[in-house]
């Protein structure tokens, strides 16, 4: 997979999708970056990526996705993504109890060693297979209110609310930026400036120095 986006953005995000393996994460990045479904697909080795440029409120956010394996045997190559996120999407197979009995396990990952900033959203995967549901909506919503986060369920089939979870989310992020909770030049927040945001803050730094010349010359004066 790779980058169908073109580099004339305003913030960059990068997420990471993660959860126990086949509970359908890598069909959730195909759907949202690329519209396509492959009932086929085989399990994640390690690591994969896409990306997709989307306007939240006159602002280009580019947001990146990291597709991670969820075999325990990756876990040690996986980890490593975790750090520098911004938003953490956290699947599990509505279809499988146990996929679902893994999540406080792949919520606590999060909370140990993603930014203490990161965002997590809570996804019940292949809604469209309500005949094998072995876990209930009201399960999943539970959960995802007890740890104060959004859930979704979906499908990357259908295309039911793949876009929300990626939309909603970035638009929280960019509220968030708005009302200054994130540390910009922290670079563990998951957040880079687009070269039209990073020039905006560099005028921003030289207004406020001329500034304070000016008003060092008055106090001289």
């Amino acid at each position: 997979m790779g980058d169908n986006s073109n580099k004339n953005f305003n913030y960059s995000f990068k997420y990471i999708i993660i959860g126990d393996a086949a509970v359908g994460k890598s069909n959730l990045l195909i759907r949202y970056v690329y519209g396509e479904f492959n009932k086929d697909y085989q399990n994640t080795i390690g690591v994969e990526f896409g990306v997709k440029n989307i306007n939240i409120k006159n602002k280009i956010c580019r947001i990146q996705i990291w597709d991670t394996a969820g075999q325990e045997t990756f876990k040690s190559i996986t980890k490593g993504y975790y750090k520098n996120s911004v938003c953490a999407i956290i699947v599990y197979d509505i279809t499988r109890r146990d996929s679902f009995n893994n999540i406080n396990t792949w919520i606590n990952d999060c909370k140990t060693i993603c930014s203490k900033t990161v965002s997590m959203v809570l996804v019940g995967a292949k809604s469209d297979l309500e005949i094998n549901r072995q876990v209930m909506k009201e399960e999943g919503e539970e959960l995802a209110e007890k740890n104060g986060i959004p859930f979704y369920e979906t499908s990357a089939k259908t295309g039911e609310n793949v876009n929300e979870v990626f939309f909603k989310s970035a638009e929280e992020i960019v509220e968030k930026i708005n009302k200054g909770f994130y540390d910009l030049d922290d670079e563990n927040c998951g957040i880079k400036l687009g070269p039209s945001e990073t020039k905006k803050n560099i005028n921003k730094v030289e207004d406020l120095k001329n500034n304070q010349e000016i008003k060092k010359q008055k106090k001289c004066c």
